[in-house]
């Protein structure tokens, strides 16, 4: 006959040990801002590691995450990594068209610009990092590039508040090589250049 002081009670048992494991798995997955979360740890991810260095493994981690759970969000790795560059991508855009749309004439749109220049667009390492990540995936893959092209429509969308189609062409393509140079250069970029560049571009 067994000792009744050795068996557990059921006041002793867990809370947890007597939810069904049904019950617990729901719990668990209730969690609304997963998705969103992983997409931004990814995207730190891969500004820390790149996209070769990018796994299901390493993201889960970084959102605090059950591993299993990433199949549930995205397909795969690609769904993933398009998913987390489409979120930076918008982010992106979404402060460029605030920037033009908040310039109430073409000559505070020209400073705007360059402040898109000096001030906004890889004001970060990681910006810097995800851009040309982005830019390096979508020249090997057609897959991504509907995220560079609606990128670029966008900017010349936002632009052409202020500049006919041809100048905000110009300057869309000025904005894309001097943030990369001041991205990557050792010497700190003059404002004053930037804006004599803009001025000769949108000169009428």
């Amino acid at each position: 006959m067994s000792d009744p002081a050795s068996e557990p009670t059921r006041a002793s048992a867990s809370p947890a040990a007597e939810e069904p494991a049904a019950a617990r798995g729901r719990r668990r997955r209730h969690d609304p801002g997963r998705r969103e979360r992983i997409v931004r740890a990814c995207l730190d991810v891969i500004a820390e590691h790149g996209v070769a260095g990018t796994s299901h493994r390493r993201v889960a981690a970084a959102a605090d995450v059950p591993l299993g759970s990433m199949t549930y969000h995205f397909t795969g790795m690609g769904d993933l990594l398009h998913a987390a560059f489409a979120h930076f991508a918008g982010s992106v855009v979404e402060r460029f068209e605030h920037r033009m749309a908040a310039a109430p004439n073409a000559e505070e749109a020209k400073r705007a610009v360059v402040a898109i220049i000096t001030d906004d667009v890889f004001d970060t390492r990681r910006g810097l990092v995800l851009t040309h990540e982005l830019y390096t995936l979508a020249a090997r893959d057609p897959a991504y590039r509907d995220l560079t092209n609606g990128w670029m429509r966008s900017s010349r969308a936002a632009l052409e508040r202020h500049f006919d189609p041809t100048t905000a062409r110009l300057i869309d393509a000025l904005i894309e090589g001097l943030t990369i140079h001041r991205a990557l250069d050792t010497e700190p970029q003059d404002r004053a250049v930037v804006l004599a560049a803009v001025e000769r571009l949108a000169r009428p």
